[in-house]
């Protein structure tokens, strides 16, 4: 694919803490790394209209601009049919001249990479070719279902990400967890300092680190607990909006949510084919309107069912 103009891209919150150079070689896969560091020690690579050194560490809301360059063809090209057949199971639950909601199915990744052609953001343009501007405003995990918000203007984006920076944005979720929790109606505050790093194969994980970790905040309240403590039905509430945070929280909390194979546990993933987590409610205020919108979506049929077998009743 060839970029044959000036683009710019906004640091979103996962992706804060990563070094310019290892952000770029992501971001424009198919470029020579001496052609990375070539245009980034030439100046034509600015973070907030500034030049920047490759070990910079990205900040979230950080604007970067990238240059034209010449990037490796991809193997899938975006057109109605596939795009179609992405978002066949995706639900749109608002859209108008500056969001996009929809209610995403666990399964589909949220972007391109890691194996992964094309995802959701990629046919979502194609679905609509004549947006100029379509941006992911956050992240959920390809095996997590629910809301995710789509921006159309970049006034909008950059409005969300401050909502979410000042923690003006709800998000909820509804997970199930392996254990007993204490059953209390009182909030309890998980703050465990969470570190990305990649693993040779250049997957992303997270642990918990006070070395280096980025403060992170998740609100849980337990439900109930079922099958004589087999398991707590729970519900989190971001405070933060970290890579992998509520999964990786409740790891280190003692109680891994079920289904996770990779920050649960190994003898355990099978009893669900992915993380029994699901974002079932989102609020914030309208980028444009200023008015308070919410939005809440029940849970997908597998964890629905999930939680009939458990003895499970919202």
């Amino acid at each position: 694919m060839n970029m044959n103009s000036v683009s710019q891209h906004i640091v979103l919150s996962d992706e804060a803490g990563q070094r310019l150079d290892n952000f770029l070689f992501r971001h424009v896969k198919g470029v020579p790394k001496t052609h990375i560091y070539r245009i980034i020690r030439s100046g034509e690579i600015r973070v907030n209209k500034k030049r920047a050194d490759a070990s910079q560490k990205l900040v979230e809301g950080d604007v970067l601009r990238i240059p034209p360059v010449r990037m490796a063809e991809p193997k899938e090209v975006p057109n109605e049919r596939i795009s179609k057949k992405i978002t066949s199971d995706v639900v749109v639950l608002h859209e108008d001249d500056s969001i996009l909601v929809v209610n995403k199915p666990s399964g589909l990744a949220v972007h391109g990479g890691s194996g992964v052609s094309l995802g959701l953001i990629e046919a979502m343009r194609a679905q609509r070719p004549n947006v100029k501007f379509l941006e992911l405003v956050h992240r959920l995990d390809r095996d997590t279902s629910g809301i995710l918000i789509l921006a159309k203007k970049r006034s909008a984006l950059l409005h969300l990400h401050e909502q979410i920076r000042e923690g003006r944005m709800e998000k909820r979720y509804l997970l199930v967890v392996h254990g007993a929790l204490p059953v209390s109606g009182k909030s309890i505050p998980l703050k465990y300092p969470l570190l990305k790093y990649l693993l040779p194969n250049g997957e992303r994980r997270v642990r918990v680190s006070a070395d280096g970790g980025q403060a992170s905040h998740t609100n849980i309240r337990v439900k109930g607990v079922y099958h004589d403590g087999l398991c707590s039905l729970v519900e989190a509430q971001l405070k933060t909006g970290r890579t992998h945070q509520i999964r990786v929280h409740l790891q280190s909390l003692g109680f891994p949510i079920v289904g996770d194979a990779v920050y649960g546990k190994p003898h355990l993933a099978s009893v669900f084919p992915r993380q029994a987590l699901h974002a079932e409610r989102l609020g914030l205020v309208h980028p444009v309107s200023g008015i308070h919108s919410e939005w809440e979506v029940g849970l997908p049929p597998d964890m629905a069912n999930l939680l009939l077998q458990a003895g499970i009743t919202l």
